[in-house]
């Protein structure tokens, strides 16, 4: 797979409290450009707040986050670090597409007009160049046929695929997926996966949080086992899924294989 030269994710010594809950626990993390790591955990181990993180959803209490470079969230001044104000955090998130648990499509638009709504506001592409990307899109995607059909009449798994390629659209440097799985039934479960699968090919950097053992075996360069808002254990799928070294993992791992 050919590496694009964008969306390396620096993490360093995130830390995130909600109230005394200290949710993200010191996190430091490298995803290099064109991979695809795959977090996993226990419900509440900080998964999800971590990947929110990622484009500034969630505000970090210590430490910060760059991509290709550039402060999340925040600009460098000497050595101290200002929040960005809500525009310009905006105009950075065109860069990191995000894919919730469930779809978050806009009812009352198509398809194709949940496609192009992002790029035509964000003035990336004209309206003509916009109808093309979603075209394409939805190519990858498998829905061709759905442009014209109201969002809301899709399955669930069309709508989740639907999602992924509104989140192309502005052509990111870094994919994020929040469980994208989860809120589906189990037989449409394979047909998202297939997508994401797709994408880990086409060089953009993926990061998903997922429980979904067979994809990351399948797919991810890097595997992330959480608890407890720290990463315990890390490293390729082949040794974090076959030869676990931490107990929380090898438990974890028994319980759901």
């Amino acid at each position: 797979m050919q590496a694009s030269p964008e969306g390396h994710i620096s993490i360093t010594g995130v830390s995130k409290y909600f109230g005394r809950h200290k949710a993200l626990d010191n996190v430091t993390l490298e995803i290099p450009p064109g991979s695809v790591t795959v977090i996993l955990g226990p419900s509440g181990s900080g998964k999800s707040t971590l990947l929110r993180t990622i484009n500034h959803l969630e505000r970090v209490d210590e430490g910060f986050i760059q991509i290709d470079g550039d402060y999340i969230g925040y600009r460098r001044q000497g050595d101290r670090l200002y929040e960005l104000k809500e525009n310009e955090i905006l105009r950075q998130r065109v860069n990191v597409g995000y894919v919730f648990q469930n779809f978050n499509l806009f009812p009352h638009l198509t398809v194709l007009e949940n496609l192009i709504e992002a790029p035509i506001a964000h003035k990336k592409l004209s309206r003509k160049e916009a109808l093309e990307r979603a075209y394409s899109l939805l190519d990858v995607v498998g829905l061709r046929d759905k442009a014209d059909a109201w969002s809301r009449h899709l399955s669930g798994g069309q709508q989740q695929r639907i999602a992924i390629a509104r989140a192309l659209a502005l052509r990111p440097r870094v994919m994020l997926f929040d469980e994208p799985t989860s809120a589906l039934d189990p037989e449409l479960v394979g047909e998202v996966l297939d997508v994401i699968k797709k994408l880990a090919r086409s060089g953009t950097t993926l990061v998903v949080v997922t429980h979904e053992i067979g994809f990351a075996r399948e797919v991810a360069d890097q595997v992330v086992f959480m608890v407890d808002g720290k990463i315990v254990e890390q490293g390729n799928s082949d040794d974090v899924l076959n030869r676990p070294s931490h107990p929380r993992t090898r438990q974890f791992l028994s319980k759901v294989l």
